[in-house]
């Protein structure tokens, strides 16, 4: 596609949109009255209008039902993590039985790398990218001393070339043939938090697997945003927050994946807790730990309702929309994007754009390293009604969200971006 520089022009791609009814189904903030320019889904994604119905039908089950509502609510709260699979399946490209939202991404992580993360004296080293986000960062030091190990000798952070800023595909594949004696696991972001950088899963993921090394991805910046395959990707593990581009609140209740072929072997290494336990003798209070089969052997605790009713809701919104539908309006969004600002600064004096070109390598997030008065232009941005992203030292993100974001919403945040510049 031509993409022209106007405001006509934004106006008649939003008119031809097949998504553009998604809109009108999210509450958007204002900033001094006015609708805001909200291009921070990849931080917490908006509240879908349908979330209010779905937790108060929760809230008057309870009131009127009692601890009956385990069994006799609408959605029977005993088997709630069950009615979330289908839609948590199509956007990672798993099957039903790999998927489980449950505890937060952090907790996920943890039991993941006590499950996978199985070092020797002679591999035992820790393959990820330089700067991942810092809760990921205190998990892998901390499991590592877990082990009796130093973080310093066990952990592999790979870092971009010399005067790049994302990393190559050829680069992470040279540096896992270079460890595979030593690699016992591979945990990366599958796309990158500060960069955007949405990294080659089925490649990594083959090459993990022929050094010997388990492999797995943290998805918090990729449900929801880019296709996933993990199921076909052979991927081991995956773990992902649902507040960001999955619009299940603050805080909302996490995921996770587990290929099938890990999921129904009962001598795995896991902490266990009573909702993993088989639900056919889960009320036994027996001794002796019966894993559930498939993903959900893993969860610890029963499954926080309130919490997963609104994951429910934007859901079914993913649900209407259907994620291939997502991922090219996304492509089409974000490119748009790409487009104004380069016409805004063509040679890279006042600002470069981090996150990859090829669009089979990011999402919808644009991170914008500023060369100069960053925090100014992020506060003028603020102040003009945008609600987009700072991180430190120098980047602003800015995310389209195909579900809310208009092509409009990306022109007219171009031109206050243009006029903060000056």
């Amino acid at each position: 596609m031509q993409f022209q520089n106007s405001l006509a022009f934004a106006k008649t791609l939003d008119k031809k949109d097949p998504l553009k009814k998604f809109r009108n189904l999210f509450s958007i903030p204002k900033v001094n009255g006015k609708t805001s320019i909200y291009f921070t889904g990849n931080s917490l994604g908006l509240q879908p209008k349908s979330t209010k119905k779905f937790v108060t039908e929760e809230l008057d089950d309870w009131a009127t039902l009692g601890v009956e509502g385990h069994l006799h609510s609408r959605r029977p709260w005993l088997y709630y993590h069950k009615f979330t699979k289908k839609g948590l399946a199509a956007l990672t490209g798993a099957k039903p039985s790999e998927v489980v939202a449950m505890n937060h991404l952090t907790v996920n992580l943890h039991l993941m790398l006590v499950t996978f993360y199985r070092p020797t004296s002679t591999r035992f080293k820790i393959l990820t990218e330089t700067g991942p986000f810092s809760s990921d960062q205190y998990a892998f030091d901390s499991q590592v001393k877990l082990h009796g190990f130093k973080p310093e000798d066990a952990i592999i952070e790979l870092k971009p070339r010399e005067g790049e800023f994302t990393l190559r595909t050829e680069d992470i594949l040279a540096a896992i043939d270079q460890h595979k004696d030593q690699l016992a696991l591979i945990i990366i972001g599958g796309v990158q938090y500060y960069t955007g950088q949405f990294f080659n899963i089925k490649k990594i993921t083959e090459a993990g697997h022929h050094a010997g090394a388990r492999v797995g991805f943290d998805l918090a910046h990729a449900v929801g945003n880019v296709p996933l395959n993990l199921h076909r990707d052979n991927v081991d593990f995956a773990v992902w927050c649902s507040y960001k581009y999955l619009n299940a609140g603050p805080g909302a209740v996490a995921g996770a994946f587990v290929h099938e072929r890990h999921a129904n072997n009962p001598e795995l290494m896991r902490l266990a807790g009573w909702w993993g336990h088989h639900e056919k003798e889960r009320f036994q209070m027996k001794k002796g730990f019966q894993p559930m089969p498939g993903v959900d052997g893993w969860q610890l605790s029963n499954f926080p309702v309130l919490p997963g009713a609104a994951l429910l809701a934007s859901l079914e919104v993913f649900q209407q929309a259907g994620m291939k539908n997502l991922v090219a309006k996304s492509a089409q969004l974000t490119g748009y994007l790409e487009f104004l600002l380069k016409q805004i600064d063509s040679t890279g004096k006042k600002f470069v754009i981090l996150t990859p070109s090829d669009k089979r390598e990011r999402g919808c997030q644009l991170s914008i390293y500023m060369k100069q008065n960053g925090k100014k232009v992020f506060n003028a941005l603020t102040k003009a009604g945008v609600i987009a992203d700072w991180r430190e030292p120098n980047v602003i993100r800015v995310a389209p969200v195909p579900l809310y974001n208009t092509f409009e919403d990306v022109f007219r945040f171009t031109e206050i971006f243009r006029t903060a510049l000056r």
